[in-house]
């Protein structure tokens, strides 16, 4: 496991929030890892809700069942998320009852068409309750749902976007050309 370096302690430390999803995201070996690491480590603290712990250490399981992960990674993965814990990388917020009679009111005045799941409207409530002007997520549903508790919704992971194949198939030899190229050039190459 790659160790995290937090940021210097003469810098200012302004902390940040994270969901559960870009925790997991930290320690998995997926598109965006980086950008999480590199906003947590420039931040030097981040914080979340505490039920952050399980709904991590069920992402990981996830990986497990699926197949992504053995059990050594995913016993990597545990114990490190947990050394991190232990030492002060994550800065849990309890779920209070105050917090979750919060979160009882916020679905109560929800507009009908907003998709927010319960445990998402727990880490909203928790970022806007310990004063976060923002959240990091890269849960689309959680982001859409920002701006009913006046909270900005950012997500972190910069995803190159991959190649757009044109659905016009006369434009499609298009896209095809520099492979058609590097055969060509090989078979060229072959023949000399």
């Amino acid at each position: 496991m790659i160790k995290i370096e937090t940021a210097e302690k003469s810098s200012r430390i302004v902390p940040v929030y994270f969901d559960s999803a870009l925790i997991a995201k930290f320690y998995l070996n997926e598109p965006g890892r980086e950008a999480i690491r590199s906003l947590a480590r420039d931040a030097g603290s981040v914080v979340t809700s505490g039920i952050a712990v399980a709904e991590v250490s069920a992402a990981f399981h996830r990986k497990l069942r699926e197949g992504s992960v053995d059990r050594d990674v995913f016993d990597a993965l545990q114990g490190q998320f947990q050394h991190d814990l232990t030492n002060g990388l994550w800065r849990l917020i309890g779920p209070t009852e105050v917090l979750l009679q919060q979160v009882r009111t916020l679905f109560l005045r929800l507009d009908s068409s907003v998709f927010l799941r319960s445990l998402d409207a727990l880490h909203l409530i928790t970022a806007k309750a310990e004063h976060f002007n923002r959240i990091y997520s890269n849960d689309q549903h959680l982001l859409s749902a920002c701006p009913s508790v006046d909270l900005e919704g950012i997500n972190p992971i910069r995803q190159r976007r991959p190649e757009a194949v044109p659905s016009d198939p006369s434009r499609r030899s298009a896209v095809q050309i520099p492979k058609k190229r590097r055969a060509y050039r090989k078979l060229k190459e072959n023949k000399r």
